[in-house]
């Protein structure tokens, strides 16, 4: 007797048919600017008035233009110093809230009242939080008439080097702290709880318990926020544009990358707008690989040796 074959049905070309649309949006909208940008990197094109100069294959002048004869340095520099004055006290912040609100023993109340309040600055608009910064710290705001009714001088945050940046390194680690707190919330989750009470069983205080087993395990996550957060620094722009109304002051401290980039695209000078896009692209990709390739590598290592430490 023959056999009947059975027929079996697949359903992965439903999984091919799905994706398309996401590739046709990415192809579109992504894939196409981008290489668009790369092309227009070696041309020079800018507009003077009414008159277009342009597009002139013009090679690498555009990439050396930038490089030895512009300002990208001193706005590279401001850039990653506005970042890291947030994003230091918002891993602290963070780390310290999802320990606390993870922490069975402290039983905290209403937590995810508290949750809810932390996250809601991440929905606020960057712009509607820079105009409300602009109106409380200018020179009439009610921080200053609140120092003048103390008897204390006026202080002008957006004239001062460390008030300009210190107000957008606030604003930036308002905005984004409750979200690190969340992620990392869920990394401190997702560990056995077995290891948690086997280390309290052997004495272990909760401060030894979260430096020796907590955050080695945790450091893979410790090291996704690292890399969002530098690619959120690099193209940091909204906050720092409004609240020193695109100017970057006081004498340009606190203009980033962005907004230099902005400046080219706004003088319609797309060969030098592209150069800067293309370099920005390295410099993101390099530090991500950097970060991914080896902080990462010795993350997952602590904290597989503090598991299975932990486990024993």
């Amino acid at each position: 007797m023959k056999r009947k074959k059975s027929k079996c049905v697949s359903y992965a070309k439903w999984g091919y048919i799905f994706l398309i649309p996401f590739f046709l949006v990415y192809i579109i909208f992504q894939l196409i600017p981008l290489l668009s940008t790369f092309y227009n990197s070696f041309f020079e094109n800018y507009r003077v008035g009414l008159m277009q100069v342009g597009p002139t294959f013009v090679g690498f002048k555009n990439y050396k233009e930038i490089l030895f004869n512009s300002e990208l340095p001193m706005y590279l520099k401001n850039t990653f110093i506005i970042w890291m004055m947030g994003f230091i006290p918002q891993m602290f912040f963070s780390l310290l809230l999802a320990s606390w609100f993870t922490d069975l023993r402290l039983r905290l109340k209403c937590s995810g009242f508290f949750k809810t309040v932390i996250y809601m600055p991440n929905l606020i608009m960057a712009s509607a939080f820079s105009m409300l910064f602009y109106t409380i710290f200018s020179d009439v705001g009610p921080i200053n008439n609140l120092l003048n009714s103390m008897g204390l001088p006026t202080y002008r945050f957006l004239a001062e080097v460390a008030g300009a940046r210190g107000l957008i390194a606030l604003m930036n680690f308002l905005m984004w702290f409750g979200n690190t707190t969340i992620v990392l919330m869920a990394g401190i989750m997702g560990i056995d709880t077995g290891i948690m009470e086997a280390a309290r069983i052997d004495g272990a205080s909760s401060f030894q318990i979260f430096r020796k087993i907590t955050l080695p395990i945790i450091k893979p996550i410790m090291a996704y926020t690292l890399v969002t957060s530098l690619i959120g620094g690099i193209q940091m722009f909204d906050v720092p544009q409004i609240l020193t109304n695109g100017n970057g002051n006081p004498d340009r401290t606190s203009m980033t990358a962005i907004m230099y980039l902005n400046k080219h695209l706004y003088s319609k000078n797309y060969g030098m707008a592209g150069a800067l896009s293309v370099i920005l692209f390295i410099i993101t990709a390099v530090l991500s690989i950097f970060v991914f390739k080896y902080v990462t590598k010795d993350m997952v290592d602590t904290g597989a040796k503090a598991s299975k430490k932990a486990k024993k």
